[in-house]
């Protein structure tokens, strides 16, 4: 008769998950803050008077036209010794971080669940042996 002999094996798993919360809420200022930086190159562009022909700048100039769309007529722009102080993209620049920050608060008061989060997993093996 053949022997049996059982063996029995366990392992912990241990993770820590960020809430869904806190990675939501990077990813807002992860893209608000890109759209800024964006803003922030065009208005140095336009202040220190980039040629518009070249390509990064027209890169620049593309990309954050769409962002700078609803700001364009706020404000006038000023000329001084051939450098231009575009005032609405500062202003696109304070709205974009109000509403990035308003966003990150709405996230905070529907689920104000801010640690993370540990989850332990056992798993067991049992291995059987026949001789």
């Amino acid at each position: 008769m053949p022997n049996v002999a059982s063996v029995n094996r366990s392992q912990v798993h241990t993770e820590v998950r960020s809430p869904i919360e806190s990675v939501m809420a990077r990813v807002v200022w992860f893209v608000f803050g890109a759209i800024e930086i964006l803003i922030a190159i065009r208005f140095m562009l336009i202040l220190l008077g980039a040629n518009a022909e070249a390509g990064f700048v027209r890169l620049i100039y593309g990309i954050s036209d769409i962002f700078m769309a609803p700001f364009i007529a706020v404000f006038g722009t000023d000329q001084v010794s051939g450098a231009t102080f575009e005032w609405s993209a500062l202003v696109a620049i304070a709205v974009y971080a109000l509403i990035a920050w308003g966003i990150v608060a709405l996230i905070g008061a529907v689920s104000p669940r801010s640690h993370a989060q540990t989850v332990e997993r056992v798993e067991t093996d049992e291995d059987v042996v026949v001789e």
